[in-house]
């Protein structure tokens, strides 16, 4: 700090595991031939990271602005629940039940808590089936879960299966309930042999198992790492990019989950039958499709307001670890995977394919996978909602929801036609390989510049915005001449 700062000399850019790039300025200082170096030691607890030490320029917004986006109550109750079917249950009210779930549940009318924890004991990590999302007009829910703990022996538990079997039954639909199992067959097999698995058809009552195939976070890990080697080459030539990018395999992954997601969707909001979705733990395939499908099937999660709702139930409340698949403190590199930059990803597919039916832009997406990283905020540190409260990160960090909230013209997409064909109903797009495309605005958002591209929907955004304010002016204008002279095409007549 001692050293004053001329000017800002040959941005050094370094690809982070999971992360797509930081740029570390060089700066050239007044005493010749040096260059100021930065060593970054390695953090060691959450509670050193740069939230717990941030404070807003000019205070544009309280530390307690952002922190009550969510209610659970709230939300639920907009979808209709608690009702015949559901009841809220507070077997987790102080994290004893699960330690990665949230403080609150919401279950069949009819299954106890002493089921709950029957269930909990043959679930990976206690991570019982429960509700996540519930459609109001075709009564159809979608509930989430970890893997069972079958084994090679074939293990069952009466209370595992009791719930399935209430949850099968909860709604005025008949149909079976359907298991989707995200991971490839292979995958839950080779759990099975070390003591996990997947649900028997043969052991649970009024159930369609479904496989999927999304690939674990070790092969995202490396996806993502080979696309980032074309990505991040400016002198490629056009067949070795094309190349490069199918050999990554990252569009054939989020077509992947997105397909998983519309199948979900459909199920719920066509068909009216029940889905329990999970991978292994149920913190990262079944976050992207929970999510995905709830987006698909609601608009109100299309907005910023509901994204924001989406986002502190699926994500950090049911327990996706954001500081470990982020790198935040780079405990284990083997943890580090691009699961919400995935999720990020197939919500601006859709908005590509939808442009219309969400009221944020691309550059609210951009900010969020930025802030997600950089740890200004307390918002997504930690892995689960107990540490959070543990580490007290409504009091001691500022929420990146607050920032949203302060900014929000920024983020709003002006092409967003709230309460028409465009933004009602269920969203259907079209996911053949030709539809799903390389996101350029987020994989090349500089180029070799220290600022950001504008991708077109928010230039869009400020052409409309300017000339709103050019007809603004021009009604203010029109209030302020005399009655006798009037406006007509700019000139003025008398």
């Amino acid at each position: 700090q001692n050293i004053p700062i001329v000017h800002i000399h040959n941005p050094k850019r370094s690809r982070m595991p999971g992360c797509l790039r930081h740029t570390f300025p060089l700066f050239k200082t007044r005493q010749k031939n040096r260059k100021s170096t930065h060593h970054f030691p390695r953090v060691e607890k959450i509670s050193d990271l740069y939230a717990f030490h941030y404070v807003p320029q000019l205070k544009k917004f309280s530390r307690d602005s952002g922190w009550s986006v969510f209610d659970h109550s709230r939300e639920f109750l907009r979808m209709g629940v608690p009702n015949e079917h559901w009841r809220y249950s507070a077997a987790n009210e102080n994290f004893e039940l699960c330690s990665t779930y949230p403080n609150w549940l919401y279950t069949p009318t009819s299954a106890s808590d002493k089921l709950l924890e029957g269930s909990a004991k043959f679930r990976s990590r206690a991570r019982i089936p429960v509700l996540t999302y519930y459609h109001p007009e075709t009564q159809a829910s979608i509930c989430r879960s970890s893997q069972p703990l079958v084994g090679i022996n074939q293990r069952r538990s009466s209370e595992d299966e009791k719930l399935l079997l209430l949850m099968a039954e909860a709604g005025p639909s008949d149909a079976n309930m359907y298991v989707v199992d995200t991971r490839p067959r292979i995958n839950a097999l080779a759990n099975k042999a070390a003591g996990k698995g997947y649900e028997s058809e043969g052991s649970y009552e009024k159930m369609d198992l479904k496989f999927i195939g999304i690939q674990n976070i070790h092969v995202m890990r490396e996806s993502l790492q080979k696309l980032m080697e074309v990505a991040s080459n400016p002198n490629i030539a056009m067949s070795d990019f094309l190349t490069g990018l199918a050999g990554s395999g990252w569009l054939k992954h989020i077509k992947k989950i997105l397909e998983t997601s519309l199948f979900i969707a459909k199920a719920v909001g066509k068909e009216a039958r029940n889905v329990l979705v999970h991978c292994s733990d149920g913190w990262d395939r079944t976050a992207q499709t929970c999510s995905l499908a709830s987006l698909l099937l609601d608009p109100y999660y299309r907005t910023i307001h509901g994204f924001q709702v989406l986002i502190c139930k699926e994500w950090l409340g049911f327990g996706h670890k954001f500081s470990d698949r982020c790198g935040h403190l780079g405990d284990d590199p083997r943890e580090v995977s691009p699961v919400f930059l995935q999720f990020l990803d197939a919500v601006w597919q859709l908005q590509r394919q939808f442009p219309c039916s969400f009221q944020f832009g691309e550059k609210f997406l951009l900010d969020l996978h930025s802030h997600v990283y950089s740890c200004q905020y307390g918002t997504f540190l930690g892995t689960n909602e107990k540490q959070r409260a543990e580490l007290k990160l409504s009091e001691k960090t500022y929420s990146f929801w607050g920032h949203v909230w302060e900014n929000i013209n920024d983020y709003l997409n002006a092409l967003h036609k709230p309460m028409s064909e465009f933004s009602e109903g269920m969203l259907t797009p079209d996911l053949s390989p030709q539809c799903i495309e390389y996101w350029r605005g987020m994989y090349n958002q500089h180029d070799g510049l220290l600022l950001a591209r504008e991708s077109w929907m928010d230039r869009v955004g400020e052409i409309l915005r300017e000339n709103e304010n050019r007809r603004k002016e021009k009604r203010i204008i029109e209030q302020e001449i005399p009655p006798t002279l009037s406006i007509h095409d700019g000139l003025l007549l008398a």
